[in-house]
C-alpha cells in the first residue's frame, strides 16, 4: 500500500464522498478518484461501494482500515519527531480554538509574536469540535477540556467566570424586578444540544425548562451578538459582556465558570517556532487579569 493513496482511502473513508475527502486533502476530484483506482487495482481489492449517498466501505475496505491507520500513525509520529528537533524560528505553526478565544487572546498574542518573529506563519482555525493534535490537524489548541490522552501536554491558563446577561433593549420590553429569580417566561438564547448539553435544563444553575428558546447557537461569538440583539437572556463569559454598553448582568451571585487549557503534543513541544506560539499565547493569558 503506497502511503499517498492510502491517505486518500483514509479520506473518503472518513468524509463519505470523493468530493469532501478531496477538499480535506486540498487536492482536486478527480486526482483522489484516480488516486482510489490505484491502490484499489494495487490491492486488487474493491474498497468501497459507490451508493447514492456516499462511499460505503466493503468488507475488503473495512479490512484495510486498520493496516491504513497504522500507516498514517507512523507518518504523523515521524513527522512529529522531526519536527520536535527543528529549532528554526520560522515556517507555519497551526492553531486551533474557538472564535472569541482567537478575538479577544490568541490574535493578541500573534500580533506581538508576529513583531519578533514575523518569518512564523499561523494557520487559524476556529471552530467548536476539537482538532485531532495526533494527526497534526493542529500544533497547539486552546481548549476548554483537559485532554486525557497520555501523549499530549495541558498547561492551565485560566479560570473564567460565566454569568447571566441581557440586552438592555430587552429588558424594556421584559423587566426583571429586584425579587424575580427565575428564567420562567423569559426568552433565552443557548447552545446547541451538540456544544453545551447541559443548556438543555440549566444556565448559571437557573432551570430553563419553562423558559422560551428564541435561538441556539454553536459559538460563544454568535451567543454574544445574538444576546446584544436582544433576543433573550444567556449565559455568557464575565470578562466579555461585563463592560458591554448594550448589556446588563443579571443576578449577580448566579455564576459558573470554566478553565482554558493549551495543548500541544509532546513529540512537537520542542519545536522553536511552536514553542515561541505557545509561549505567547501563555503570556497573553498571564497578563490579563482572571474575572
Amino acid at each position: 500500500m503506497d502511503w499517498d493513496d492510502t491517505r486518500i482511502f483514509l479520506a473518503i473513508y472518513r468524509a463519505g464522498t470523493l468530493r469532501s475527502a478531496a477538499a480535506m486533502l486540498n487536492i482536486d476530484q478527480a486526482t483522489a478518484g484516480r488516486r482510489l483506482a490505484a491502490l484499489e487495482q494495487a490491492l486488487n481489492a474493491r474498497l468501497f461501494l459507490r451508493t447514492p449517498s456516499g462511499y460505503v466501505a466493503t468488507p475488503a475496505g473495512e479490512h484495510a482500515l486498520a493496516a491504513a491507520e497504522m500507516m498514517e500513525k507512523a507518518s504523523d509520529k515521524l513527522q512529529r519527531e522531526i519536527a520536535g528537533i527543528d529549532n528554526r524560528l520560522s515556517g507555519v505553526v497551526r492553531v486551533a480554538t474557538s472564535d472569541t478565544m482567537a478575538s479577544h487572546f490568541v490574535i493578541p498574542a500573534m500580533q506581538k509574536l508576529h513583531a519578533s518573529h514575523p518569518d512564523i506563519r499561523i494557520v487559524l482555525s476556529t471552530a467548536t469540535q476539537l482538532s485531532n493534535l495526533t494527526r497534526r490537524e493542529a500544533d497547539i489548541a486552546v481548549r476548554l477540556v483537559r485532554p486525557t490522552d497520555p501523549d499530549l501536554i495541558a498547561r492551565h491558563l485560566t479560570k473564567r467566570k460565566l454569568g447571566l446577561f441581557a440586552a438592555k433593549t430587552y429588558l424594556k420590553k421584559h423587566p426583571v424586578t429586584a425579587d424575580c429569580k427565575s428564567l420562567d417566561g423569559h426568552d433565552i438564547i443557548i447552545y446547541q444540544q451538540r456544544v453545551a448539553p447541559r443548556h438543555a435544563e440549566k444556565i448559571c444553575g437557573l432551570p430553563t425548562t419553562k423558559a422560551r428558546v428564541s435561538m441556539e447557537v454553536s459559538s460563544a461569538m454568535m451567543l454574544l451578538e445574538a444576546t446584544r440583539a436582544g433576543l433573550g437572556i444567556a449565559e455568557l463569559a464575565v470578562h466579555l459582556a461585563e463592560n458591554d454598553p448594550q448589556l446588563t448582568r443579571l443576578w449577580p451571585e448566579r455564576e459558573d465558570s470554566y478553565d482554558v487549557w493549551l495543548v500541544m503534543h509532546g513529540d512537537l513541544a520542542r519545536t522553536a517556532r511552536v514553542r515561541a506560539v505557545a509561549d505567547a499565547i501563555v503570556g497573553c493569558f498571564s497578563g490579563k487579569k482572571n474575572d
